[in-house]
């Protein structure tokens, strides 16, 4: 039997009717609804909305003035924002979950060597996503809000709008996050062969370049928080391009792994 008809076997009986796939992503959709909405159910009876929107606002509140707070400039801000952070916190806490229901509906569709590719991807994107805001919340809030307080005017009363920080706090925690991927990034365009590994090793000093770039758009003004984005994404660099060698050599495909043998 020949290479093809044995991939063709691999996936032979997966075949479903457009509609049924369509139920399956309905049906999978749904679930992860209902994950959030479980997630959701709990938080606003513990800690409750209120309780953690004090968690997120604490670096700043640190940082404050002593007798200094934060203001609501909404009519319905105190009621609304402390909602958002709630579900923003269910989707944050229910993603394992999403994810699972992601994959759990293409997998049927993946050869052996796709799903050893794309399950530890997956994992590893959603602990990266997770270290780099909490880096941000634990490490560059605790940095950065003193160094502004420091440099705002002695005649300016520093309180800041509860929705405007929710915003800000949203940017850092996206950007911090997408920031730790740079490790799937380079392994997916090495597996893909949109690069070659010995091209990433040759593109180190444009990425440095880029990642300043980068770092100084989206951290505040002072140079611990850029320095604090800049570094990382230099050390994850360096890891994606160790686990691209390490991915290609093992996620190859059945044709693939027999050319290199013979």
């Amino acid at each position: 039997m020949n290479d093809s008809g044995s991939k063709d076997d691999e996936l032979a009986g997966s075949e479903q009717p457009f509609v049924q796939h369509l139920f399956e992503l309905r049906d999978r959709l749904l679930r992860a609804i209902y994950g959030i909405a479980a997630v959701f159910a709990v938080l606003v009876f513990y800690p409750g909305p209120s309780q953690l929107y004090d968690y997120l606002a604490m670096p700043l509140v640190r940082a404050l003035p002593e007798g200094s707070k934060m203001i609501a400039v909404g009519v319905v801000s105190p009621f609304l924002v402390p909602i958002k952070v709630s579900v923003m916190a269910a989707i944050a806490c229910a993603l394992p979950w999403i994810l699972y229901q992601i994959w759990a509906f293409v997998a049927p569709g993946l050869y052996k060597h796709e799903k050893k590719l794309v399950l530890p991807l997956v994992a590893a994107s959603t602990v990266l996503f997770y270290a780099g805001a909490a880096f941000c919340y634990f490490f560059v809030f605790g940095q950065a809000f003193p160094a502004i307080q420091k440099m705002a005017p002695a005649s300016v009363a520093v309180s800041p709008d509860i929705e405007a920080y929710l915003d800000f706090v949203i940017t850092m925690f996206i950007a911090f996050g997408v920031a730790f991927e740079v490790p799937i990034v380079v392994v997916i365009l090495a597996r893909m062969k949109v690069v070659t590994v010995e091209q990433l090793k040759a593109f180190r000093t444009y990425f440095i370049v880029a990642a300043a770039a980068a770092a100084g758009l989206v951290t505040p003004p002072d140079p611990v928080s850029m320095l604090a984005l800049l570094v990382p994404m230099c050390i994850l660099y360096e890891l994606g391009i160790w686990a691209a060698q390490l991915f290609i050599r093992h996620t190859q495909a059945p044709d693939d792994a027999e050319e290199k043998a013979v």
